[in-house]
């Protein structure tokens, strides 16, 4: 959708597409009133219904004149919106609303006489007549039934084939169980039952796990689970696995279901006692009840957590109604067509061929489609899906797919900006990206990027380098010209890594493994395209897993391996991609996931507060001897509590203004000045800084105001190491990139004295980063490892990938054609491996 390709396949298929009957699979053609009223004469005797005429749909206005002249032909009643209204009682619709308005033609209750297949033959005739050809069956507690003269068979009628009926954010098109989305919220099996190796009696069902068979007093769930133990022979000491399929049914989705008796449940306790005899609804319908009546806030979260999105059995995922999948181009239907990858809808739409009107027809429809295919092959992107969901995408493939759309227009004069469009891209399709760029710029536009990617910037045309420092050490033009004058230029820190005169830091000697080396070893990956992956990952190195862009790096790693540790380490319920079994996991204490995720939501969060300094700072602030005099604790320091804080602002420094129809606006409190604190609190100073002073320091000044302190030194010395000494102690969260967000949390990480055994996760840590950044992350990234800790990086960055002690890389391609570990070992070694793109480029 972002691309449009799927507006212009939606015309396709209206236009040229071949709608076939599900019942006899024949193509649908032309009906008319005899046909029609013998088809709805096969209506059950009795059946209620009301018979309109469609005058308009979805469509805005008063439409005054319409009604009354309906009301002059002799109609007595009309339904709008859904509700049926006596036509007198109508003036006029709301003018700036959509409406659907039809025309109440006739009330039946069918029977099977001469007489009444007469009136039935009028009514549709002059329903047809008023609507062009269609008609409306309204039955009590059913989908109205929508006949068509244009589109019928075997007893079904269809709508037009219009582009808004395969839109799945149309009413007119969507599957009305799910509202278009596919997928619907529902408990999850293996969220209620994580370890299937588990009995019963030791908690295999996460909701039972409080039943308690020890005690005389039964509670109701202990109740529940001992009548199914007598009634259906439930053996509650063998794992969940080695249960009888029949009883697991009962169990999850009832005795009915399951074909199992009633279950007699008696219940006592040092109130109450009782018997009570019942159907069970199951396990995952009893939970979804629960979780749709309950009006605690906490239970309702409760209740989440073992539930999932699972596809919509109305629809099957396709986000559509039913009859839509039947309407083929070339054997195909539009949601076949959304599921395929770029490479093979690229390849199905050029072995697309029509003949006479339908190919004037498709002509510019499928060239637009196919250019637009084309750009995203050309950018590397051939792996995904087309209906791939756009929250799932990484920043340089959001941002590729956007500039998709902008290539298809062939506009000129434009200026282009990108930001990083490199981030998550392999070498080996930068080249791609770089020739595209380049395209831009010879059909007549300009093309500006904020890059750090080495063979971006050589193949350039100007270079203007920002620096020399960051944050107020920098904002400076240090070296602007083409690349080789800036790798000339004395003042540029960019131009020096460019020319070779300094270097990304390499580690002297690499950590061996060795091969009595402790593993975590998951065998059998296989979600989404990972091919019964085995993956063995050394512990107590510095690994980094490599591959091409959609090769299942981030599929292994942030979706079977980390959400696995997390669940036998921290006790959590979170989805993990398929396998098969694992080891290892008892030789790691921990497990962290440092993403580029924000550090808060708020502008209250700050690198401050974040990794604890200011914990220290307010602290430290107390035992000042003017505030022990006054009798100020650490509190008095915070923007977050009563006492010390601004409370015109309530701490936030500044004052919303809202605007209503127009954007908020933000002014510094008048009270505060924007320091967040009160008179009093500001008295406090540290050699003439308050508290809102230190929050308004960069790191690095901090550093030296604070030099004497131990454990606020220690701190802001990691923020330093990782390359932020720039930024302000206070800056709002919401101003930090992602890159910056998680290099504060490996700050954080790295100022603890707890580690050891921890396995770090990272996924892309240099997007963002400078040749520089990039140094001091490796350094940083190798103390960790000499820690006693082992460092998993995702990277395609190549000097980080020849820094790392081991690679795992993960092939050859992307998609279907990837998904397979290909090479495992050492830098030096993967060299030699032929079918490594990652190879080539080291």
């Amino acid at each position: 959708t972002i691309t449009e390709i799927y507006d212009y396949m939606r015309v396709l298929f209206a236009r040229v597409g071949t709608q076939f009957c599900p019942k006899c699979k024949k193509e649908i053609g032309r009906s008319d009133s005899q046909t029609i009223v013998k088809n709805l004469m096969e209506l059950p005797v009795g059946t209620k219904a009301i018979l309109l005429a469609p005058i308009f749909e979805n469509k805005k206005g008063e439409y005054k004149e319409l009604l009354a002249s309906l009301k002059l032909d002799g109609f007595q009643r009309v339904r709008v919106d859904g509700t049926i209204y006596d036509i007198s009682e109508i003036k006029s619709l709301a003018k700036n609303k959509k409406h659907n308005l039809e025309v109440v033609i006739d009330r039946l209750q069918f029977k099977k006489t001469p007489a009444f297949k007469k009136r039935l033959t009028d009514s549709v005739e002059t329903a047809l007549k008023k609507s062009s050809g269609k008609l409306v069956l309204n039955i009590p507690n059913r989908e109205d039934l929508i006949v068509s003269e244009n589109r019928s068979c075997c007893g079904i009628s269809y709508p037009d084939l219009e582009p808004a009926v395969f839109s799945f954010n149309s009413p007119q098109g969507m599957c009305t169980s799910c509202n278009g989305l596919g997928t619907i919220m529902s408990m999850d099996i293996d969220k209620l039952i994580p370890n299937k190796t588990l009995t019963i009696r030791q908690g295999a069902i996460k909701p039972w796990a409080s039943a308690d068979f020890a005690k005389d007093e039964s509670g109701w769930v202990t109740a529940r689970i001992e009548a199914m133990v007598e009634q259906w022979g439930l053996d509650i000491d063998v794992p969940w696995k080695k249960i009888p399929a029949k009883i697991k049914k009962g169990i999850l989705f009832g005795n009915k279901a399951a074909k199992l008796e009633t279950l007699n449940i008696e219940w006592s306790s040092s109130k109450y006692q009782g018997s009570w005899s019942s159907d069970y609804e199951g396990l995952l319908s009893s939970m979804l009840r629960r979780y749709q009546q309950t009006k605690s806030d906490s239970m309702k979260k409760w209740y989440a957590r073992y539930m999932s999105e699972n596809h919509c059995d109305s629809c099957e995922g396709t986000r559509l109604k039913p009859w839509l999948n039947d309407v083929l181009i070339n054997g195909k239907s539009i949601h076949e067509v959304s599921c395929m990858k770029i490479s093979d809808a690229h390849a199905f739409f050029v072995k697309t061929k029509f003949t006479g009107m339908k190919k004037t027809i498709s002509t510019e429809v499928m060239k637009e489609i196919k250019s637009r295919l084309n750009f995203l092959l050309n950018v590397g992107l051939e792996y995904l899906n087309l209906n791939r969901k756009g929250p799932t995408l990484s920043g340089g493939e959001a941002q590729r797919i956007r500039l998709a759309s902008q290539i298809g227009s062939e506009l000129t004069g434009v200026l282009y900006v990108l930001d990083e469009p490199s981030i998550g891209l392999h070498q080996k399709d930068n080249v791609s990206l770089i020739e595209t760029l380049k395209r831009l710029r010879d059909i007549g536009n300009s093309v500006l990027v904020v890059e750090h990617d080495e063979e971006t910037i050589l193949e350039s045309d100007w270079v203007i380098d920002i620096g020399p420092g960051a944050g107020r050490l920098g904002g400076q033009v240090t070296a602007e010209g083409t690349p080789a004058a800036v790798k000339r230029s004395p003042t540029s820190l960019t131009g020096r890594f460019l020319s070779g005169k300094d270097q990304v830091f390499s580690p002297e000697t690499r950590n061996k493994v060795l091969k009595n080396q402790d593993y975590i070893e998951i065998v059998g990956a296989n979600e989404n395209n990972l091919n019964n992956v085995h993956l063995k990952l050394p512990l107590g190195v510095f690994t980094c897993i490599t591959g091409v862009s959609g090769a299942g790096k981030s599929t292994l790693i942030t979706q079977t391996l980390y959400p696995l540790l997390k669940s036998q380490l921290n006790k959590t319920t979170e989805k993990i991609g398929r396998f098969k079994s694992f080891s290892g996991i008892d030789n790691l204490n921990r497990v962290v996931n440092i993403d580029q995720k924000p550090i808060g939501r708020t502008p209250r969060s700050n690198p401050a507060t974040y990794t604890k300094v200011f914990d220290q700072i307010r602290d430290f602030f107390a035992q000042l001897p003017e505030s022990r005099m006054r009798g100020y604790k650490p509190g008095r320091f915070s923007f977050n509590v009563k006492g010390g804080r601004c409370e015109n602002c309530k701490g936030d420094g500044y004052i919303k203004v809202e605007m209503h129809f127009l954007a908020d606006v933000f002014v510094a409190c008048d009270v505060c000045k924007g320091k967040r604190f009160n008179e009093q609190t500001l008295e406090i100073k540290y050699k003439t800084h308050s508290i809102a002073d230190i929050l308004d320091l960069s790191v690095r000044e901090a550093r030296v105001l604070f030099d004497n302190h131990y454990k606020i030194k220690i701190i802001l010395d990691t923020l330093i190491e990782v390359g932020l000494g720039y930024i302000k102690l206070g800056q709002p969260a919401t101003t930090l990139s992602g890159g910056e967000a998680q290099r504060i949390k490996l700050a954080k990480e790295l100022s603890k004295n707890t580690q050891k055994e921890t396995l770090f996760l990272l996924d892309e840590p240099t997007t963002g980063l400078h040749f520089a950044d990039v140094s001091n992350l490796l350094k940083v990234l190798h103390r960790l490892v000499k820690l006693g800790n082992t460092v998993c990086v995702i990277e395609h960055n190549l000097d980080v990938i020849r820094a790392s002690d081991w690679i795992i890389d993960i092939g050859p391609d992307g998609g279907d054609k990837g998904g397979k570990i290909i090479f495992n070992g050492t830098p030096e070694k993967i060299k030699s491996c032929k079918k490594s793109h990652t190879a080539r480029f080291i």
